[in-house]
């Protein structure tokens, strides 16, 4: 089993635990994802997976509209994508992906978080070589020849694929395939029911249940700030 599918399984930290909180991320994504490309889902690939997750996770689709619409009329906010890398407790490096409308707030956070828990927020850079950025494409396995598939999908960069055991197949590729994979999935009119860019440490660090512990209280109050969009770490969980 590849490293990127046990780092998946093997995560405990808690990912937004309420479906308010997860609609809001998918909101700010398709904010973001209307700025950068425009409206139309059909011209806009990013969009497009964006849709794809905010259905994986039951958002309505007058919500989605919604957001389209209010995005594309610029009667939303505008909101940035910063990432922040920081060294929480027994040197358990973070890595913290937000949207944001106010990164002077933001970053005042975090750092705040870091502060109280006994972290520091690093420079820009500094630690985010540590991960690989790879691109997980969630697909439905029913009607497909895995022998065949797999063989034509490492034209596209598919790096591993694997059945996770609820009727659906797991393919992960680089960070700079991610488009050109969800074309070759797009083209063969497989539907896609989720896709994410993650990233994935390079090295663990080993930890103590008890420095765990310290840990997760730093990744829970980073979490639960309304900017922050997904948090990644290289502690090893058990």
């Amino acid at each position: 089993m590849g490293r990127a599918f046990e780092f998946r399984k093997g995560r405990k930290m808690k990912r937004w635990a309420h479906m308010s909180k997860t609609f809001t991320k998918i909101g700010r994504e398709i904010a973001m994802a209307v700025k950068a490309s425009g409206p139309d889902p059909e011209s806009n690939s990013r969009l497009r997976a964006i849709i794809a997750n905010a259905k994986s996770e039951n958002m309505p689709k007058v919500n989605i509209d919604g957001a389209i619409q209010r995005a594309s009329t610029k009667s939303d906010k505008e909101f940035e994508e910063v990432v922040y890398e920081g060294k929480g407790p027994h040197s358990v490096v973070l890595v913290i992906e937000t949207a944001t409308d106010n990164p002077t707030r933001t970053v005042g956070n975090i750092r705040n978080y870091f502060n109280k828990r006994g972290g520091q927020l690093m420079v820009s850079g500094s630690l985010d070589f540590m991960f690989e950025r790879i691109g997980i494409f969630r697909i439905p396995i029913a009607g497909i020849n895995l022998d065949d598939f797999e063989l034509e999908m490492i034209d596209f960069g598919m790096e591993e694929m694997e059945d996770d055991g609820e009727g659906h197949l797991m393919i992960s590729v680089p960070f700079t395939d991610f488009g050109r994979m969800q074309k070759a999935l797009e083209d063969k009119k497989i539907e896609i029911t989720s896709a994410e860019l993650q990233r994935i440490p390079q090295n663990y660090i080993e930890v103590t249940e008890e420095q765990e512990e310290e840990v997760n209280k730093l990744l829970e109050a980073i979490e639960d700030d309304d900017d922050v969009t997904n948090v990644y770490h290289n502690m090893k969980v058990v």
